[in-house]
């Protein structure tokens, strides 16, 4: 369904234009049919200070944009037509969803616009880069307002024990997959397959690789999409990494192969142990090289670092393995189609254009530079030092991502400074806290 056909018929009366703030969350308007004629002409406005709200749109800091400075006005926003999708739950004529970015200045700041020029910058470098996510999130048998009411503690989780891969439960749930299925046919979101996780609630849905923006964009609407479905249903999602500390941690895992300009992948080379080609090793090395300094966009909040408590299932460091699932780029694949690099680093709170885009952004540079990998991790990572690492706290990946001369070339300077100040905002605001593990503690005795 394209537009023109939206438009031409005569029954259609409103569509959504929707962008994704810098949380990943979907922010736009119902305009009607003859405003959406317009619109694909001219673009649509909305305030640059939409990219400088947290969730719950508490305005964090972006100079010039939030700021004392700031006149809050709006720049246009400019439609895609090859994103044209049905709300799933919508009536005939009200159902079309467009998605949108940026233009002018602030597609400086917009992550879409972001993951695009990386995706043109490496098509400039002979490069296609392919790749998928896998999402994982936990299902309660909650409301958002029962959740609040008992102050997110003691939830009832849709599953009770940890259930990897347990088809009892999977069966148990039946109505849930079906929805969700059914959900992703009508947005035209690619789902390669879900499955019930390590812990009570805790599943993932996995979206089917591909090239451009698309597979970004499917993972955007699945995470937007799979909140509306649990609360059309009396429940809820979180994807917090790290929700309370009995659960394991959350994350989005990105897996990346890449081909060249005649469509050959440039990963494989069957003369090299485990197929992998000298090219590949160049990728796996800019990842090591250039991923730590990135960190914050890979864990943008206060909660992120709360994964990486001892004994979850996050990455040791920033280290490389051959189907190895205790570093944190594992090597996937056997043959040309299916090799590939698996980024575990980035938590489920990310959002996907971003990762995305400084994934892609280390590895090409590593392609470029000729950089070489540390040595491989064999056996347990978690039992190994890791040669490097990423930040460990959230001032630490703030000041790290702000010095990267490297972040500033791929993603852009402008977009490092704002995203480093919203950041600064948010642990600033949670820094003046006293969270109830500190009465409990030190009220008394302490």
């Amino acid at each position: 369904m394209t537009i023109d056909e939206y438009l031409a018929d005569p029954a259609s009366r409103f569509a959504t234009v929707a962008m994704v703030d810098t949380n990943g969350l979907l922010r736009g308007q119902m305009v009607s049919a003859g405003s959406l004629r317009g619109i694909a002409r001219n673009g649509m406005g909305m305030s640059p200070v939409t990219l400088a709200l947290d969730p719950t749109d508490v305005v964090q800091v972006i100079p010039g944009i939030s700021d004392g400075s700031s006149d809050f006005h709006d720049d246009p926003l400019v439609i895609d037509p090859a994103t044209t999708r049905r709300l799933p739950w919508s009536k005939p004529g009200h159902d079309m969803l467009v998605l949108a970015n940026y233009s002018g200045g602030t597609a400086e700041l917009c992550t879409r616009s972001i993951l695009k020029r990386v995706l043109d910058r490496a098509g400039e470098a002979g490069l296609r880069p392919r790749y998928g996510m896998e999402l994982e999130y936990t299902l309660f048998d909650e409301t958002p307002e029962s959740a609040r009411a008992k102050g997110y503690r003691n939830l009832k989780t849709a599953t009770q024990h940890n259930s990897h891969d347990l088809v009892l439960y999977q069966v148990q749930q039946t109505e849930w997959y079906e929805a969700v299925a059914a959900m992703c046919e009508a947005l035209r979101i690619d789902l390669a397959k879900m499955h019930e996780e390590i812990g009570g609630g805790f599943l993932e849905a996995c979206i089917s690789a591909g090239e451009g923006l698309e597979p970004a964009d499917q993972l955007i609407l699945l995470k937007n999409f799979l909140r509306a479905l649990a609360q059309r249903q009396g429940k809820c999602v979180t994807f917090m990494p790290r929700w309370t500390e009995a659960a394991d941690s959350q994350s989005i895992h990105v897996h990346i192969s890449l081909k060249d300009k005649d469509g050959k992948s440039v990963f494989h080379d069957p003369s090299q142990k485990n197929g992998v080609s000298q090219t590949f090793r160049h990728f796996i090395g800019g990842m090591q090289a250039y991923v730590g300094d990135m960190t914050l966009i890979f864990q943008p909040t206060v909660n992120s670092y709360r994964r990486f408590a001892p004994g979850t299932f996050a990455p040791p460091g920033l280290t490389w393995g051959f189907e190895n699932r205790t570093t944190c780029f594992r090597i996937v694949g056997h043959d040309a189609g299916s090799l590939r690099v698996e980024n575990r680093l980035p938590g489920a709170d990310t959002n996907p254009y971003l990762t995305v885009a400084a994934t892609i952004a280390a590895g090409i540079a590593g392609i470029i530079d000729k950089i070489e990998p540390e040595p491989e991790t064999l056996g347990n990572g978690y039992s190994q030092e890791a040669p490097r690492d990423f930040a460990r706290s959230m001032p630490e990946a703030i000041d790290r991502l702000r010095r990267s001369t490297f972040a500033g070339d791929w993603l852009g300077a402008r977009f490092v400074e704002a995203f480093c100040s919203t950041r600064e905002s948010q642990h600033n605001e949670f820094r003046r806290k006293v969270p109830d593990v500190e009465l409990e503690r030190f009220f008394d005795l302490g």
